[in-house]
């Protein structure tokens, strides 16, 4: 059954709300770890990695979750960059959180994440997936000056 935004599920009660994800952001010095999506939206794109938040799980735990999924690393640590929420941000308008982490371990691409590379911030990518750029500069500004 396909519902209209805000309309109730007759059944379940559940509401078509908007959807929440989490973005990692991996640094290691200057560089910062980007993943090529192999899935859509934006597949082909190089991003952050992450993903949605699943149903009895914080969004902390959601980050781990995803960074070992995505690139076989345990996440050591985690600060909040910002709550992204522009309706423009992802096809389905979900809204996101971005940390910076730390992990632990070697990464290695699997999951939805075809290759994953480092890149110097002063050399990111021209195109990125969804809002990433402004979390990478948010990320930037926060953290780093």
């Amino acid at each position: 059954m396909e519902l209209s935004n805000n309309e109730r599920c007759p059944e379940c009660g559940r509401f078509n709300n908007r959807g929440t994800s989490i973005d990692a952001m991996i640094v290691n010095d200057d560089k910062i770890l980007l993943i090529k999506r192999g899935a859509n939206p934006f597949k082909g794109f190089w991003a952050l990695p992450g993903g949605y938040v699943e149903w009895d799980e914080s969004a902390e735990e959601a980050v781990g979750r995803e960074v070992k999924e995505e690139l076989g690393v345990i996440v050591e640590s985690s600060n909040l960059i910002g709550v992204y929420s522009s309706p423009n941000r992802h096809p389905k308008q979900v809204i996101d959180m971005a940390y910076v982490v730390t992990i632990s371990g070697s990464p290695k691409a699997g999951d939805d994440a075809l290759e994953f590379e480092w890149y110097f911030f002063n050399d990111l990518p021209a195109e990125l997936a969804f809002d990433h750029k402004k979390i990478i500069e948010d990320y930037l500004e926060k953290f780093k000056n």
